[in-house]
């Protein structure tokens, strides 16, 4: 017998500096804070963002995480990808913020239009038009 999975519940990602990645998440990428808490025995934050209305994405301070590797590509999660109805456009949304994009690419096997940013801990970030 197999498991019979419902969907995707979360993403946990973990932050050096909480009030610039709770910025990059609610303010640039238009996730809804749905709640927060401080967990002051851990000296930690924990953000529940949304998108239309769903729960997402849990996001973690922690006092000095180590830094994530990402190139050479590691092994475990490579990137996280959000799916948009025109990349150029968000990339002219994300430069205004100052936040560079690559080049826009098209996947080979879907001919879909895709680009890749970092968030401030330098996960890699995936806008995928669909």
């Amino acid at each position: 017998m197999s498991l019979k999975l419902k969907g995707v519940h979360h993403i946990a990602i973990i932050c050096k500096d909480y009030t610039r990645s709770l910025f990059f998440y609610r303010d640039i990428l238009g996730l809804e804070l749905l709640s927060e808490t401080y967990r002051a025995d851990r000296e930690s934050y924990k953000a529940d963002l949304g998108l239309d209305g769903k729960y997402v994405i849990e996001l973690f301070s922690f006092p000095a995480p180590p830094d994530r590797p990402s190139h050479p590509e590691a092994a475990g999660l490579r990137h996280l990808a959000f799916a948009v109805d025109d990349v150029a456009h968000t990339m002219k949304s994300l430069e205004e913020f100052g936040i560079v994009c690559e080049a826009i690419r098209i996947d080979s096997l879907t001919e879909k239009k895709f680009t890749f940013t970092a968030d401030p801990d330098n996960l890699p970030i995936e806008f995928y038009e669909v």
